[in-house]
């Protein structure tokens, strides 16, 4: 069991369930039609312009040349970010970061990678890619045309990602076979449903993950966008046979590149039986890593030297070969 965290929530974050416990979690099966779906999804993405457009940005960093940027993804959606490229060295590498339900409202220079270039985008209807009527608050978003598993937001929000790529190998063309992907929370569950379909994202990093083993993801007591969902399940008790598509636990049954996952014993907005069950869905013989956080979207005592110890484990990961 996780160690004993004080806390104010109404239920206990931890579920009561041991690492062991945890870590026999099985993702779900996903359902049929499941790999034609996302199949068709990602050509759509492919076939999309991203017509990238760039400025220098107000915000200066020494070791990076920062750019505004923005980008057309899917249906016509403006995407808008930032690009960190590195004043010094070569680029080697490319990296998209997915940002949690909070947003972005600037780069992260702290990421510990060298000779990348480094691409933040904000998904559709967030922070910087505000598109109306897509609220951008997370338990308006996450519900947006969820009963339309065709428009659902969360599947455009994967299409974001897989332009993101498109977007970085257009400025960077050498980079194709070498770019990486990095989220977390929301954009951890971003990531699972969209690797599996890509085949230019050759590794990925997935923090606290949300979206997987929906069945649970809907039943069980949170703070996060899943407590939205809830409670519009109440009244729409189909809710679940439009997620099982959106499940990232099921695609990330798909994955076969090397992945490293940090998951959480204890966390109040993402529940995580949920996240392991993403971890738990990779191939055991494929260079995948399992990263044991005490919480996660909570503070606790060995946060910050844990967090120090999973970003080395990141500066491996991601370092350049």
């Amino acid at each position: 069991m996780s160690p004993k965290m004080k806390h104010h929530f109404p239920f206990d974050p931890s579920y009561g369930l041991t690492l062991e416990d945890l870590r026999a979690i099985a993702p779900p099966e996903p359902p049929p039609g499941f790999d034609t779906f996302w199949q068709a999804r990602y050509m759509k993405a492919l076939a999309v312009d991203p017509k990238l457009a760039m400025r220098t940005a107000k915000t200066s960093h020494p070791d990076w040349i920062v750019q505004d940027i923005s980008f057309t993804s899917t249906d016509g959606v403006t995407i808008g970010g930032w690009l960190l490229v590195p004043r010094h060295g070569k680029i080697r590498r490319g990296l998209v970061v997915g940002h949690g339900y909070g947003g972005r409202v600037a780069p992260n220079f702290d990421l510990p990678v060298k000779e990348t270039a480094v691409l933040f985008p904000c998904f559709r209807g967030i922070s910087r890619s505000l598109h109306p009527p897509i609220s951008p608050e997370p338990a308006f978003h996450v519900l947006h045309d969820i009963d339309k598993p065709e428009r659902y937001v969360i599947g455009g929000c994967v299409e974001d990602l897989w332009v993101a790529v498109s977007a970085l190998i257009a400025l960077f063309p050498d980079l194709g076979g070498r770019i990486g992907y990095s989220g977390i929370s929301f954009g951890g569950g971003i990531g699972a449903l969209a690797i599996p379909f890509d085949p230019r994202i050759e590794r990925g990093f997935l923090e606290v993950p949300t979206f997987g083993n929906r069945a649970l993801w809907l039943e069980l007591p949170t703070t996060g966008s899943a407590d939205a969902v809830q409670r519009y399940g109440r009244s729409h008790p189909d809710v679940l046979d439009h997620l099982r598509l959106f499940d990232a636990a099921s695609a990330a049954t798909r994955i076969s590149v090397p992945m490293l996952v940090a998951v959480a014993l204890f966390d109040p907005a993402v529940a995580p039986p949920c996240q392991f069950s993403v971890a738990n869905a990779l191939p055991r013989a494929n260079c995948n890593e399992i990263f044991i956080l005490d919480a996660g979207h909570f503070d606790y005592p060995m946060d910050s030297v844990q967090q120090a110890a999973l970003s080395e484990r990141n500066r491996r990961f991601f370092e350049v070969t």
